[in-house]
């Protein structure tokens, strides 16, 4: 049987099922893994969507044919395949996911010992290559591995409420969507250890996802949160995608807060607790973070946007924390991995240690470091992108310092931008700042999707 490879991506693998991602597929990569990164134990878990069972039994199949361990977690978050990995000192661990995509998606995401990324440097293409060799006999079977299916709740809650002091947090009100996706049974067991009262919305797991794909970067998929916020009179909401290694942050107007900021925030807890710990962060949007860091004696690192690189050069660097703006934040001692629980925790403790409301404290911020959020144009091809930014660096280039972290950016003193095409999508996309001037940023704005729209 032909294997389609195009689900093969810069991160993970994904794709429609059953057309590129299906049993066979999962199967194989089940077969080539232990090979390939010598791993004779791996834990493996599912996430919400209908066809993640189907899929995650194959993919044992193949571990257990191959002579392999398999350490089964069942239906859980991403960040729990890690946690598994890392705390039990496993060889690997394979997430069946597709994450905030729609419905008819599904995926894999590989890590190997101590949760480490398995990227397109690291090993992913080489599985690729394994399981779309049809000269291997794929009917030769090793001796049957283990199967061994482990509740990891306890000990992976014990250890994301580790990063928080509860005795010392504010009885707040917090809406919390989880959008039918894999996180409700985490704040179901959370829930008994905090003191908060938790305004529950699309709690429990459904594959169907009858109030939309979790996915709260889509503006459609914010109001159900806010709104929420507004009629409970909340504190805080917080939203979460399909495998909850992102959440997102409203506060208690109901307004949509830029991942940006909260890297600010979370780096600022981190800081208060670990004078002088160095923190990494991508290139996209950067001088709030900076800033932060660097008046409370913090080191900082930029680094290329992408779970992989961020991973590397905390590890290099020994840095307590990293953070993306696309909200995904990266923990020292969560095995340098990523985590959508331990954020939202991190700033209602921040949060409690002051009298402010939640939109006071980031509107100090936003007014500092005014953002555009990532805007997103779609290209017909990659010639078609770099078109577009050898357009830009002639315009912009010549007076700015340019900036080759990710993508394409320039700095000035008083505005920046960074232009990036996308790893998984057909797009370009755009991120403008400024220091405290919403005009120039409103103008910039507008100046530079003209020039990337009509290219």
């Amino acid at each position: 049987m032909a294997i389609d490879t195009s689900s093969f991506g810069a991160y993970d693998i994904r794709g429609i099922y059953p057309k590129t991602i299906n049993q066979e597929l999962a199967y194989r990569v089940g077969r080539v893994f232990p090979e390939l990164f010598n791993a004779k134990s791996v834990a493996v878990g599912h996430d919400v969507r209908l066809s993640s069972p189907t899929l995650n039994d194959a993919l044992i199949r193949g571990l257990t044919e191959a002579g392999c361990d398999v350490y089964d977690i069942g239906q859980c978050g991403t960040e729990m395949i890690y946690f598994t990995v890392g705390s039990k000192g496993l060889d690997g661990g394979i997430m069946v996911t597709a994450s905030h995509n729609p419905q008819d998606y599904n995926g894999l995401k590989c890590v190997q010992k101590e949760a480490r990324p398995i990227s397109p440097d690291t090993g992913l293409f080489k599985i690729r290559d394994a399981v779309a060799d049809e000269n291997r006999d794929w009917s030769h079977k090793k001796a049957t591995g283990n199967i061994h299916r482990i509740d990891i709740m306890p000990d992976y809650v014990k250890c994301i409420l580790s990063y928080i002091n509860v005795d010392n947090l504010k009885p707040f009100k917090v809406v919390i969507n989880t959008g039918n996706g894999a996180a409700g049974p985490v704040i179901n067991e959370l829930e008994r250890h905090l003191p908060f009262e938790i305004v529950k919305i699309y709690n429990d797991p459904d594959g169907y996802f009858p109030n939309g794909v979790p996915n709260p970067l889509r503006q459609d998929n914010r109001a159900a949160t806010a709104r929420a916020v507004i009629v409970n009179h909340a504190d805080c909401g917080i939203a979460f995608d399909g495998d909850f290694d992102r959440c997102f942050l409203f506060d208690e107007k109901g307004g949509f807060i830029e991942g940006y900021y909260l890297v600010g925030f979370l780096a600022q807890n981190f800081l208060s607790k670990n004078k002088g710990a160095a923190v990494v962060y991508d290139p996209r949007a950067i001088w709030n973070t900076i800033d932060i860091v660097e008046s409370m004696g913090g080191k900082t690192y930029m680094c290329r946007s992408g779970h992989s690189y961020i991973k590397e050069m905390m590890r290099k660097e020994n840095a307590i924390y990293g953070g993306e703006m696309s909200s995904h934040h990266y923990f020292r001692d969560f095995y340098y991995c990523d985590s959508g629980m331990i954020p939202w925790l991190l700033v209602l403790e921040l949060l409690s240690q002051t009298d402010k409301k939640l939109s006071e404290l980031i509107k100090d911020r936003q007014e500092k470091y005014p953002v555009s959020g990532e805007l997103n144009s779609k290209v017909a091809s990659n010639d078609v992108v770099k078109e577009i930014l050898t357009k830009i660096e002639s315009i912009y280039g010549k007076e700015g310092k340019i900036v080759r972290v990710d993508g394409f950016g320039v700095d000035y003193d008083n505005w920046r931008f960074n232009l990036r095409s996308s790893q998984t999508e057909p797009y370009i996309r755009l991120n403008v700042e400024t220091k405290g001037d919403k005009a120039l940023l409103n103008e910039k704005v507008d100046e530079l999707l003209k020039i990337i729209r009509n290219s």
